[in-house]
């Protein structure tokens, strides 16, 4: 009878363990799915919209263009906004011109 209790006693903090994993990973997949079906619910297309910049446009056959789309320096790039003030923004540029 010592030799059971001794046996019982020493197997209990393994399988106390053992219980707590499984009840915190099965707590964890519970949340992990919910944080995966309130991200559905919410869309894809809102995510892209919010990375978006504010200043970028999509024209048809090229794609996302930077910049002042009427400015005839506009470098209709997705990476430059002008091509003569490459690194300046089109707010109060000296160089604008409207295109004809």
């Amino acid at each position: 009878m010592i030799t059971f209790f001794i046996l019982v006693l020493g197997l209990t903090p393994s399988l106390l363990s053992l219980w707590f994993a499984r009840q915190t990973s099965a707590r964890a997949e519970a949340r992990l799915q919910l944080a995966i079906d309130s991200f559905a619910a919410r869309g894809l297309a809102s995510l892209q919209h919010s990375l978006r910049s504010p200043d970028q446009h999509y024209v048809e056959g090229i794609g996302y263009i930077i910049g002042d789309l009427t400015c005839k320096f506009n470098a209709r790039s997705s990476y430059i906004r002008c091509a003569v003030n490459p690194s300046g923004s089109c707010q109060d540029c000296s160089h604008y011109q409207q295109i004809d």
